[in-house]
């Protein structure tokens, strides 16, 4: 397992033992991070006007279209080490 992805499952795991709950747009950032490292580009079909969240979600996702699965990895690990930094 590559250091990176070390870093990125121990992010992973203290994204869930910040003590401050990030914003939503910090919440949407993180969720679209994992998701483009995890399962790479966005798939499946916009959600509809009735799935709000759904629709935030799938945008953000999309936006990250093209990124590498390493490149978002460690974005995510920045932006975690720059939420436990502001604790």
């Amino acid at each position: 397992m590559s250091d990176l992805q070390t870093q990125f499952e121990q992010a992973v795991a203290t994204s869930k033992t910040l003590t401050k709950k990030p914003s939503n747009d910090v919440l949407l950032q993180l969720y679209s991070l994992y998701k483009q490292a995890t399962s790479g580009d966005v798939s499946g079909k916009r959600p509809g006007m009735l799935d709000p969240v759904g629709r935030a979600k799938y945008d953000a996702w999309s936006k990250l279209k093209g990124n590498s699965a390493e490149d978002a990895m460690q974005q995510y690990v920045n932006v975690i080490d720059d939420l436990k930094a502001k604790e």
